[in-house]
């Protein structure tokens, strides 16, 4: 079925270069494998958008596929006697994604490094996609991400504190370090490969490069593997790591910390760390989003008369006024008395419940007084009463 490359990357037919070119850098960095890892739409997505800018950033190609579509590029260019297809070389094919990837990106896939690595690395939060695929050409084994579940305490969670976990994880081999190789002995170059790691292939639609069978894609050979890690370049050890928690995280937060998963192999990039926040419940505080919530249980006679109380607030004791005739269950609001925002912001408020106590255990005098108080009352002085009474009337008169 014939592709439509202008719908591919959401331009019209006449869309200019820049734009094609700004749609490209959109969707290639938005399905890149590399920021969606094992997603196998994302993959063949990344592969049509890169498909479509190849063809319509050549302003030959694109007249061609103007006047004969996509399929003509499938079928390999021009026919018998042709060119050899619109991508160069026999056989047609189009370009690996990946090149065309770095070819935009000023290189991030190669060796300059520098300011377009760097942009390059921020795409993909943590620079290690990079590093990793270009391990990953050399046969080398990114390290696996791990994942540590901390319990903190309500007050650590709305502060935060530095907290030091210790890791069983796999780690640089100290006595080769990470070569696999025994001290004073190098590494041979595969023979079949040239030392590249990597031998080219196709799968139908690109050229791609694969690991090479022979060396497994290191692109060498350990004639004398260090006795310390049998020439995987890495141990297991027990490893203590100092983990910072913001103010603010929640119970469930994650916190990435980069480069402290496991060690890769053969020069892989190390896996990340990722820290799940378990946040143990409070005795006086709880939580929604970065309000704090507290309830105040107070007597009859301030409810009545009002008054300033005291209150426990997340940054300790502070002053509220209840006012006259408040009611159970009332909830009144100290502004930004509440969590910082995680990410910055502002903080959130103290939210009260005011919790009415009534009088318990009472003596003979304390209910005559109490009993004096309540025949004293009129209409007025308890308005919800008399408006709920008024409604039985309505609904069940007589």
């Amino acid at each position: 079925m014939a592709n439509d490359y202008y719908q591919t990357l959401g331009v019209s037919k006449t869309a200019s270069a820049d734009e094609i070119k700004k749609a490209y850098r959109k969707l290639a960095v938005k399905y890149h494998p590399d920021k969606n890892p094992g997603d196998k739409s994302a993959e063949e997505k990344f592969k049509q958008v890169s498909e479509a800018y190849d063809v319509l950033s050549d302003p030959k190609k694109r007249k061609q596929y103007d006047q004969f579509g996509s399929d003509y590029f499938r079928a390999g260019g021009p026919s018998a006697g042709g060119a050899g297809g619109a991508y160069g070389g026999a056989g047609g094919g189009f370009r690996d994604p990946y090149d065309i990837f770095s070819q935009v990106f000023g290189g991030a896939y190669g060796s300059g490094g520098g300011a377009n690595a760097e942009m390059f690395e921020n795409l993909f939060s943590g620079g290690s996609s990079r590093r990793g695929r270009r391990a990953s050409a050399q046969g080398g084994r990114n390290g696996a991400d791990l994942q540590y579940k901390l319990e903190i305490s309500f007050d650590e969670a709305v502060h935060g504190t530095d907290k030091r976990v210790r890791l069983a994880k796999y780690d640089i081999c100290a006595a080769c370090s990470g070569t696999g190789s025994q001290p004073g002995y190098a590494k041979t170059p595969c023979p079949q490969c040239g030392g590249s790691g990597s031998i080219s292939a196709s799968n139908g639609l690109f050229m791609q490069e694969q690991p090479c069978p022979a060396c497994h894609g290191t692109g060498f050979k350990i004639t004398h593997p260090c006795k310390s890690c049998s020439g995987t370049g890495r141990v297991k050890v027990d490893k203590e790591i100092m983990i910072h928690i913001p103010p603010g995280v929640d119970n469930g937060s994650k916190l990435r910390i980069a480069r402290e998963g496991e060690a890769g192999t053969n020069g892989g990039a190390p896996g990340n760390l990722y820290v799940i926040i378990a946040v143990r419940p409070d005795d006086l505080f709880q939580r929604e989003g970065t309000n704090t919530i507290c309830e105040l249980p107070i007597d009859l006679n301030t409810a009545v008369m009002g008054g300033i109380v005291q209150v426990p607030t997340v940054n300790g004791l502070a002053k509220m006024r209840i006012p006259e005739g408040t009611q159970n269950g009332t909830t009144l609001r100290l502004k930004g008395k509440g969590i910082p925002a995680l990410k910055g912001g502002t903080r959130g408020d103290h939210l009260v419940k005011v919790m009415v106590e009534t009088p318990a255990n009472l003596s003979k005098q304390q209910k005559d007084l109490l009993k004096y108080y309540n025949d004293s009352l009129t209409p007025q002085n308890n308005p919800l009463k008399t408006a709920f009474e008024q409604k039985i009337k309505r609904r069940f008169p007589g």
